[in-house]
């Protein structure tokens, strides 16, 4: 699938009141969660790739899982080594 769909849809990027707190939870931040999986996705050395509904995006041993349709962030956590 092609990856610049969900570049060129960064900006409907959004997630829910329980998102926000499992992913500051997964990732041990406490910052805006958006912004963060934003400019993860944005960064030039993530793999983007899309299975069945979802985009997943991986980097820093980070996986952020984004639905297609709604551009919702489902979750992120990181990756076990």
């Amino acid at each position: 699938m092609n990856k610049q769909i969900l570049l060129d849809n960064l900006d409907k990027l959004h997630t829910t009141e329980m998102g926000i707190t499992r992913i500051k939870k997964n990732l041990k931040i406490n910052e805006d969660v958006v912004l963060y999986c934003k400019n993860k996705i944005l960064d030039n050395n993530c793999n983007i790739y899309k299975e069945g509904k979802n985009w997943y995006c991986s980097i820093d041993n980070i996986v952020i899982t984004v639905n297609s349709y709604s551009y919702t962030i489902i979750t992120a956590h990181k990756k076990i080594l």
